[in-house]
């Protein structure tokens, strides 16, 4: 074999040798993590009672993982692309086109199959409650809600741009439409509209109506009547694809957190009832 065809052959193993030598080399993720000494996590910027101003359900279990893994938290707040594949690319594994992130890890993502089919760089797991659209009453203006039809006259708080609005707008042929008040920004806000009576009936995510009305004994909040809205969905976390150490260790840290009752605890301090299922 002449000099010439043995250096090729020799570059050739070292270019297929570099790519595991680099593997072997490089930190894992969760050695990045505890390397930097925090766990950078990114949440919603205004998604009461998740988060609002470095306060909330999120920001709480953020701490919770952080401190599980040994580390400081470093939270990464950002406001919601268009779709949740947006928020998947630049809160996960490419960054935001502003200059920040990756995070090492998003919070309430959720735990749905074709969004993990539709996103093959990121791994989703984790799931910590099953949000749902949920309905709540003044009682002495709709004593029961057996159906749709025990609104009848009621005027409806619910915001516009969110499921329970769109729910509600189609309902029965739209129906319901001419009662209903659409103006605000988030189920919280509808909820706050029916606490000063304003309204005989707000509609929203149960965490939201819940953290604003459960310890007033005037209002009832309940699943809405709808086919539909039963089921609800199931939020979680977010890492790269290869982040294979970090995201195992984090789900170690999710169950302990919720089998201590720690995140039940978080919940309830929000007046939000904790669901799984």
């Amino acid at each position: 074999m002449n000099a010439t065809r043995r250096q090729c052959l020799a570059g050739l193993a070292a270019c297929i040798a570099a790519p595991a030598l680099r593997a072997q080399t490089e930190p894992s993720a969760l050695e990045r993590v505890k390397a930097r000494g925090s766990l950078t996590v990114a949440v919603y910027q205004a998604m009461p009672p998740f988060h609002v101003d470095g306060h909330g359900i999120d920001v709480e279990l953020a701490q919770a993982l952080a401190q599980s893994l040994g580390v400081k938290l470093s939270l990464m707040p950002f406001a919601a692309g268009e779709n949740m594949d947006d928020d998947l690319r630049n809160m996960v594994w490419r960054g935001h086109y502003l200059g920040f992130g990756p995070a090492d890890v998003l919070l309430h993502v959720p735990v749905d199959r074709p969004l993990m089919a539709a996103n093959p760089k990121v791994q989703i797991f984790g799931p910590y409650y099953r949000e749902s659209v949920m309905l709540a009453r003044d009682k002495s203006r709709v004593p029961e809600l057996a159906s749709l039809d025990a609104l009848k006259g009621q005027t409806i708080a619910v915001p516009g741009q969110s499921l329970a609005g769109w729910l509600l707008i189609g309902a029965e042929g739209g129906r319901l439409r001419e009662q209903l008040k659409t103006q605000w920004r988030d189920g919280t806000e509808a909820a706050a509209a029916l606490a000063r009576g304003e309204v005989g009936v707000a509609a929203g995510h149960a965490s939201e109506l819940e953290a604003v009305l459960s310890r007033d004994a005037r209002f009832a909040i309940e699943p809405l009547p709808m086919p539909q809205a039963r089921n609800g969905w199931a939020v979680g976390c977010a890492t790269r694809r290869e982040a294979v150490d970090l995201s195992r260790a984090l789900q170690a840290a999710m169950n302990e957190i919720a089998g201590s009752g720690a995140l039940k605890a978080m919940f309830e301090r929000a007046g939000v009832r904790w669901r799984t299922a």
